[in-house]
């Protein structure tokens, strides 16, 4: 309720008050308007006294023709695909979407993680050699701006087969440079390799975890 507040230009604890407080009685239409957008419905369902039910057999409705539309003072980061193309003989360097996609409130991505949306991925996580930090099936959210290890941290790579996720080290003073690949779970050896043989695709800036 705080960001639509903000959205529809009024101070932080509007919808709070017209919701709990009923302050104002009625929104004015263009407020509805406004929150209809940052909702994403129409503004006749905003009405006053409007009663609404959802039948049980109701079919869902269709998706929007814009997949990537976002209610006002969100992106929508898409889910990329980690295997690699059953057609292609070797990964072009482009990164395929799965269809899915993850809503992050603007102000997040700019302050939070200092990121363009524009610049971000989710990577599902598949296999176990950065468990316990990072479990199949966890999400991975990386800036593909982000691609040389400095400082040190998880990325993702190309490793030939799909993507994977790797805490990588400048070895330092090296010339040619390399760097240190470095799975957490101690079952996996560590991996030294020249710079220029590793594809970062993305530094990792967030995780969404299965508990």
């Amino acid at each position: 309720m705080q960001a639509a507040s903000i959205a529809m230009g009024r101070n932080e604890a509007y919808l709070q008050q017209f919701v709990h407080r009923g302050t104002p009685k009625i929104l004015a239409e263009d407020d509805r308007e406004i929150l209809a957008e940052h909702l994403g419905c129409r503004p006749e369902l905003l009405k006053h006294g409007r009663s609404y039910r959802l039948s049980t057999h109701a079919k869902r409705p269709p998706p929007p023709s814009d997949a990537y539309s976002a209610p006002v003072g969100y992106s929508v980061v898409p889910e990329a695909d980690v295997r690699l193309d059953p057609d292609a003989k070797a990964w072009n360097g482009e990164l395929r979407e799965t269809g899915e996609a993850w809503l992050f409130a603007d102000s997040f991505i700019r302050h939070r993680l200092r990121a363009d949306p524009g610049d971000l991925w989710m990577i599902e996580e598949d296999g176990d050699s950065m468990e316990p930090l990072l479990s199949s099936g966890d999400h991975i959210l990386i800036d593909v701006s982000r691609t040389v290890p400095a400082p040190p941290g998880i990325f993702v790579i190309w490793d030939g087969i799909a993507l994977v996720a790797k805490r990588i080290e400048h070895v330092p003073h090296s010339d040619p440079p390399r760097v240190v690949l470095k799975p957490v779970n101690s079952e996996y050896d560590s991996h030294e390799r020249p710079a220029e043989e590793v594809h970062i695709v993305g530094r990792a800036v967030w995780v969404s975890k299965r508990l």
